[in-house]
């Protein structure tokens, strides 16, 4: 009945920063930034054939701050991104630590390979590829 998710919603203090994070990182297309409501803007970062990041900057808001230890921050925790291919999954690695957004670190979670990072407004995310 699904194929898979449309958009995350999310909080940026600094939009052109994370989408060149999104862009460098895993050749996200960033679309034009629009007015919204008073004081807010949305930028559509497009991070797979049909899902995106709908990224909003809002004046005054301070959650993009507010960040704690896994299982604390909320409803959303993280989210995590499929990789294409091994080979996708190795180059989103290399760009992930050149970007200084992770470590390399590469977890085995069983059925599949995990590694986490956090973006440019410390938003924790995970890129996952099936093992086999």
């Amino acid at each position: 009945m699904l194929d898979g998710i449309n958009h995350i919603a999310l909080i940026s203090k600094d939009v052109a920063k994370l989408g060149e994070f999104y862009r460098t990182v895993f050749d996200a297309e960033i679309g034009p930034t629009r007015g919204h409501g008073p004081g807010e803007t949305m930028t559509n970062i497009k991070i797979g054939p049909s899902t995106e990041l709908n990224v909003f900057v809002i004046e005054g808001n301070t959650e993009t701050d507010r960040q704690t230890p896994m299982w604390g921050r909320g409803r959303l925790d993280h989210f995590g991104l499929s990789a294409t291919s091994p080979e996708a999954f190795e180059t989103i690695r290399a760009r992930l630590v050149e970007a200084g957004a992770g470590d390399g670190t590469v977890n085995d979670f069983g059925p599949v390979l995990s590694m986490f990072f956090r973006d440019p407004d410390g938003l924790e995310g995970e890129v996952l590829i099936p093992k086999g």
